[in-house]
């Protein structure tokens, strides 16, 4: 059984969680938490995992190459493969890409909330048709403020 490591990085708005284990990475997700954490655990994956995001953040890129242990239903994974294949510094509705996928947008926001890979998967693209929309299930808050922030910097390229 591999060991599972954890390790956090600054980010302009906020703290990333990268958990992996020793061939994969297995969650990448925001801190929401008023104080930072800080750690000293690290791999190969993580450290590779840590680049890649380091340099989004530099410059918005959608050229990963994490080896991910994707965990979801058939349905969440398939609405996951369409969200990656969305271009950077554009959005979708999550009408549109129900439409695309022949469901409903609920389920769409459903597989959009159960991703655990923030950014790499980009949930942050698939908006509503009366604005950002939810964010880490939320609607309000830090977590959209971090959506706006993720797009806004899309744009920008």
């Amino acid at each position: 059984m591999s060991a599972v490591i954890q390790t956090y990085i600054d980010t302009p708005v906020g703290q990333l969680n990268i958990v992996t284990d020793d061939q994969r990475v297995q969650s990448i997700s925001f801190v929401m938490l008023d104080s930072f954490i800080s750690s000293q655990e690290t791999s190969v994956i993580t450290e590779q995992a840590s680049q890649q995001l380091t340099s989004y953040f530099r410059q918005a890129h959608t050229n990963w190459s994490l080896p991910l242990l994707i965990k979801g239903t058939d349905f969440q994974c398939k609405v996951w493969r369409y969200l990656q294949t969305i271009p950077i510094g554009e959005t979708r509705t999550y009408l549109d890409v129900a439409e695309a996928l022949t469901t409903s947008a609920r389920a769409v926001a459903n597989a959009c909330r159960a991703n655990s890979f923030s950014i790499v998967i980009p949930c942050h693209r698939v908006i509503s048709r009366s604005g950002l929309g939810g964010y880490y299930g939320k609607t309000a808050g830090q977590e959209l403020a971090i959506k706006q922030w993720l797009l806004d910097h899309e744009r920008r390229g």
